[in-house]
């Protein structure tokens, strides 16, 4: 493991390996799939990326490792950062448009590129196939893992075609990569990827993260969650030099009545959440990561995949919807090893939007044969006024609902439409599989969510002392 040790050292400034990424790699560069469950911030990436450096010098042509990644807004900043420790990768993604796309894949197939990072997606593209059938995948990575699962908090059907994905590439050495996996979740991932159990061996580090400090304060109103954040904002001993803070809001309309309320009161802050520009946003993951700006309030979506040390204090502000989405977040915190707090404040009308979401995340059966009646029945009509105008007839209208996103994609996944994406998304192809006009199967989804719900309802009335064994529980079980 020496040359992979130096390799660290040229390309990341790190002297020896955390436990336990030596073993995964060398476990990996043998030719073996490994599934990792790794704190967040803890270097889940390395395990892909010394393995990427390493191969590159011991084949000619280099072979290439694909990443597949849901995390589209995201990886021009991952490509860059390689990019500037002399690490020559890149992305394709729909964010590109034809003329770089098609350069990307020249350069693809004369042999460019140690490291790919593409969606599940690009896999639907016949000339993107064609490409990466040029090059030997010496390791295909799954980053965000649990996506594959319909056990896992972020389900994405694209994910579940993974399986299909490796035997397109010749059933590659796989690595599974998450922060967050039920004992059952880390079960599907595996029957997905159609690797056997005794063919994929678990690296699972544990959740235990020493230097946070977990939190409950249960709160009656906006008034009692206001005096929460600016006490926890204005708290000088955490941060002490300095130190950045996140708080997490479910709704975009709530976080904005308490970005105009603490502007008000003079505290400085950025906002991050869907309704903004996609410029906006970046404009705002850059001043956060650059330190021109100590204080996000945000959506979910801010985060994934942002690497900061020094966050001294991540804040829920509203009741996330499950203990991964929890975990994941406050994994945000003190990625430097220096103490950090998580306080979640915890108000009890805030479950009734996420019972909500968990309505908006689960079409039914009748939701099901209201899309397939619309498209069959009116299928002029459809393609002519577009998504938004079959939202209207199928749904109610609100911006959290995604059930016809998710329909969609599924009726996609089970070939029943084109595509998942208009125009492709108003030709009907097949017949409606069975399980989509099941209740008792669709309701599996819908209360597997309903109970990570009630975990978190549970977790909430443990002590803080008691939080972190309960997570080890949970997880581990």
């Amino acid at each position: 493991m020496d040359d992979t040790r130096e390799l660290l050292q040229t390309h990341f400034g790190y002297h020896d390996f955390r436990f336990p990424q030596a073993d995964i790699i060398q476990h990996v560069m043998s030719g073996r799939h490994a599934m990792v469950i790794m704190p967040t911030g803890m270097g889940k990436s390395l395990c892909y990326q010394i393995p990427a450096l390493a191969l590159s010098m011991t084949e000619d042509p280099a072979p290439i490792v694909l990443v597949l990644s849901p995390l589209v807004a995201l990886m021009q900043d991952q490509v860059d950062a390689l990019v500037k420790r002399g690490i020559d990768a890149t992305f394709i993604n729909s964010s590109l448009d034809r003329a770089s796309r098609l350069e990307r894949q020249e350069q693809i197939t004369a042999g460019h590129f140690r490291i790919l990072y593409v969606t599940p997606e690009r896999f639907r593209k016949p000339e993107f196939c064609a490409v990466i059938n040029q090059r030997r995948v010496a390791l295909l990575a799954i980053d965000e893992a649990h996506c594959v699962s319909q056990w896992g908090h972020d389900f994405r059907p694209d994910y579940s075609r993974v399986g299909v994905i490796r035997e397109r590439l010749g059933n590659p050495t796989t690595i599974a990569l998450t922060a967050t996996a039920t004992a059952r979740c880390r079960e599907d991932i595996r029957a997905q990827l159609a690797i056997d159990e005794t063919d994929m061996k678990l690296f699972h580090q544990g959740i235990d993260r020493p230097n946070l400090s977990l939190e409950v304060i249960h709160v009656m109103d906006d008034d009692e969650k206001w005096d929460a954040i600016v006490r926890q904002l204005n708290d000088q001993s955490l941060f002490q030099n300095s130190g950045s803070a996140i708080v997490y809001f479910s709704l975009i309309q709530t976080l904005i009545r308490f970005s105009d309320r603490l502007r008000a009161a003079g505290i400085d802050h950025h906002c991050y959440h869907g309704d903004l520009r996609r410029e906006e946003r970046r404009q705002t993951l850059r001043a956060f990561m650059n330190d021109d700006v100590d204080t996000v309030l945000a959506t979910p979506a801010f985060g994934m995949g942002v690497d900061k040390s020094d966050i001294r204090l991540v804040m829920h502000a509203e009741t996330p919807g499950s203990i991964e989405s929890y975990y994941q977040e406050i994994g945000r915190a003190g990625r430097d090893g220096q103490p950090s707090r998580c306080v979640w404040l915890y108000d009890q009308a805030d479950l009734m939007t996420q019972m909500q979401f968990i309505e908006w995340a689960n079409p039914d059966a009748s939701f099901y044969d209201r899309v397939i009646h619309e498209l069959t029945v009116h299928p002029e009509r459809s393609a002519a006024f577009g998504i938004d105008s079959l939202r209207q007839r199928v749904q109610k209208v609100s911006p959290h609902d995604h059930r016809l996103e998710t329909a969609l994609a599924m009726l996609d996944r089970h070939g029943v439409i084109a595509g998942p994406t208009p125009p492709d998304c108003f030709e009907v192809v097949g017949d409606i599989p069975a399980q989509l006009r099941d209740d008792t199967i669709l309701g599996l989804k819908t209360r597997e969510d309903q109970r990570r719900l009630y975990a978190l309802v549970e977790l909430a009335a443990t002590q803080s002392e008691d939080m972190q064994p309960f997570l080890n529980d949970y997880f581990l079980a």
